[in-house]
């Protein structure tokens, strides 16, 4: 039997605009559901099949009203923890994602024997996208 985290959730605003952000990152829908009260859209990233990043609105059923305007607020001032997207070419995907009309908050960098970029999605949620140990350009 194999165990571990195979879903991690993240909040977001609209989850069309969500879902079509995350096509230019390079993700792939996983899994679309509504129930008509609820909406299980989670997607993965092809080269790591079992892991999903669930897309999911605060608020009802899971959150009252008022908490989860209060979680969208939240998310929209960057205030949840940031993520982290692994790439063999920093470079090459921050040129990707531009070309595609994703919007940087930093460009690629060079420390601490890595290069990274940080993007945020149309929610507010932070993301660096880190190319660990080497320089390629």
């Amino acid at each position: 039997m194999s165990q571990g985290v195979g879903v991690f959730g993240i909040y977001v605003r609209d989850q069309d605009e969500a879902l079509a952000f995350y096509e230019k990152v390079g993700f792939v829908v996983h899994t679309d559901l509504n129930n008509g009260h609820y909406r299980w859209l989670t997607m993965q990233y092809p080269s790591q099949p079992s892991f999903q990043l669930g897309l999911f609105l605060p608020g009802p059923p899971v959150h009252d009203e008022a908490t989860g305007q209060a979680l969208a607020e939240l998310v929209a001032k960057g205030a949840m923890p940031g993520l982290v997207l692994h790439v063999d070419d920093c470079r090459a995907e921050y040129d990707r994602m531009l070309a595609a009309g994703v919007e940087f908050t930093q460009e690629p960098v060079e420390r601490f024997g890595n290069i990274d970029a940080g993007f945020r999605d149309p929610a507010g949620n932070g993301w660096k996208m880190i190319q660990r140990g080497g320089r390629t350009r």
